[in-house]
């Protein structure tokens, strides 16, 4: 029997699924864009929300190769509504609304939107810092709250009822969907993928049969990520393709909400952001049981410490617990992957090179992945740092409205990452740094890993590079103060580094998948944005 093949274009991703029984999806809270359906969803049901959506951007004024912008509140719906825009062959953007709004004003002109749909929050916050989101020729829908703050603006339910289109998909080398990098260091980049790029390619690695870590059918899969994230578009897909009996969506991250909702669905497998496990980390004592079936832990988005991942894979009763670490970017998707055993995160402790650095070898017929000097452009031998080249045929199309920049990283047929790394005789890659936050002669992600490792009531640990001086670690702790002795006790045997900076775990700048800001953090901390990096490849 010929399979039937698996759609590229996510606005036809939910409905060639809607016969499927499972997985279940349960929602820490209601959809957003639908509060009246409940928590609790087949894909049959996402597949009809998908449609009316559609309906409903097309009574807005969206139309085919036309554009929208989607800001608000981090959940699963924001792949709903792009699903909705691609069905009818419109371009949607996916927009964290924890940018400042004069930052979205910038994204936003850039983007150049027919229709913006937004969360009330994010149009009451512009109107308050009198920042217009987007000109005349944008029609504004408002998820929630007073559509009335924008001229002409509208609310998503009193569109409701509109009649469904036909669904009328983009070609699948044209654009499908576009998303933003982190914006640690400035305004974000609007990232454009095509069907062929994103689920023809990325999507790989998310049904490939890997042992431990492959979706079986009776696991219980929790997110807790960036729903704008490419990402999120590439996971929806293989919970559908390779379906586990029941999908659990965190779109909040408060440890409280999450104890509950993981303690109500106990998850096999579970993923969340570094940032979000380390914030978790006081739930692998006081709710444990919301860990104890987890077989399988997945860290996407950035590099993870050691102290995070021994804490979580402890609460787990399974005796062979694998924590896979997968390295990449938005516009590459996933490049390399690091499987850890419980053994391998316990044996590391206390080392001063965390396991955790070494984030594995490239993904089998996807990716390659080279170190080169950065002036040269040759490659290094094993052993010696370099900028991370990367080729692969799920890069990004460009950066849209920003062509020459996404030009700029292409070096011959490889995409330059901006990281610092180097490649281990047997392959493996180990990061060092982004290149525009290089410390001279040290790691500060290595770094930032033994101090979380040495300080245990340490939440956060960022270490930036001083031009002017030495390395300065800012900090956050779950309660107390730090002593002198303390401090003295955790630099030990360490490059010299300046006095620590504490502050609150909440005044960390963040983007949308939670990174830090470290130039923000930089401008609040040190009142300067000076580094040793060039930044050129950012």
């Amino acid at each position: 029997m010929k399979k039937t093949p698996r759609p590229r274009n996510l606005g036809a991703l939910f409905e060639s699924y809607a016969a499927s029984t499972t997985p279940v999806w349960y929602l820490d809270r209601p959809y957003d864009i639908a509060p009246e359906r409940g928590r609790t969803y087949d894909v049959a049901a996402q597949a009809e929300l998908v449609a009316d959506m559609s309906g409903r951007l097309r009574l807005a004024g969206l139309r085919r190769g036309e554009r929208l912008a989607i800001v608000k509140e981090n959940h699963h719906d924001v792949v709903i509504l792009a699903a909705a825009a691609a069905r009818i062959g419109a371009l949607p953007a996916m927009i964290s609304s924890t940018l400042a709004p004069s930052v979205l004003a910038a994204m936003l002109k850039r983007f150049a939107p027919r229709v913006l749909v937004a969360s009330g929050s994010v149009l009451a916050a512009a109107a308050a810092e009198g920042v217009e989101l987007t000109g005349e020729g944008t029609q504004t829908v408002a998820v929630d709250g007073d559509a009335s703050l924008v001229k002409g603006g509208v609310l998503l339910s009193a569109l409701s009822g509109a009649e469904i289109p036909a669904m009328d998909l983009r070609p699948d080398h044209e654009p499908m969907i576009c998303t933003h990098t982190s914006g640690t260091t400035g305004v974000p980049k609007l990232v454009v993928h095509s069907p062929n790029t994103l689920l023809g390619v990325l999507t790989k690695l998310e049904t490939m049969p890997i042992p431990g870590l492959s979706i079986r059918p009776d696991d219980v899969f929790g997110s807790c990520i960036s729903y704008v994230h490419g990402r999120a578009i590439t996971w929806t897909f293989a919970q559908l393709a390779r379906p586990p009996q029941k999908v659990v969506v965190l779109g909040g991250c408060e440890p409280q909400l999450a104890a509950q909702v993981l303690t109500e669905h106990q998850p096999t497998v579970l993923e969340a952001c570094p940032n979000i496990f380390q914030r978790w980390e006081p739930l692998t004592q006081t709710h444990r049981s919301a860990f104890s079936r987890v077989r399988t832990y997945v860290n996407t988005f950035d590099a993870i410490h050691p102290p995070t991942v021994r804490k979580f894979m402890d609460a787990s009763e399974r005796k062979r617990v694998k924590w896979g670490q997968v390295w990449g970017q938005t516009e590459t998707g996933p490049v390399a992957m690091a499987v850890y055993s419980r053994n391998q995160i316990h044996k590391s402790s206390g080392a001063l090179d965390p396991v955790t650095n070494n984030v594995g070898r490239p993904i089998p017929f996807v990716t390659q992945v080279k170190v080169v000097d950065p002036d040269s452009r040759k490659a290094v031998r094993a052993g010696e740092s370099g900028v991370v080249l990367v080729r692969t045929k799920g890069l990004c199309l460009t950066y849209l409205g920003e062509e020459e920049r996404h030009r700029e990283k292409v070096w011959g047929g490889w995409w330059n990452t901006g990281d610092i790394g180097v490649r281990s005789r047997t392959g493996a890659l180990r990061l060092l740094d982004r290149e525009v936050d290089l410390i001279p002669g040290v790691s500060g992600i290595a770094l930032e890993s033994i101090l979380l490792e040495r300080i245990e009531r340490a939440t956060e640990v960022i270490v930036l590079g001083d031009p002017d001086g030495k390395p300065v670690p800012v900090l956050s702790l779950s309660h107390g103060e730090l002593s002198q002795q303390e401090w003295d006790a955790a630099v030990d045997g360490l490059p010299a580094l300046a006095e620590p900076r504490v502050i609150d775990w909440e005044d960390f700048p963040r983007t949308g998948t939670w990174k830090v800001r470290r130039f923000d953090l930089r401008q609040q901390v040190l009142r300067s944005q000076a580094t040793f990096g060039t930044g050129r490849w950012t």
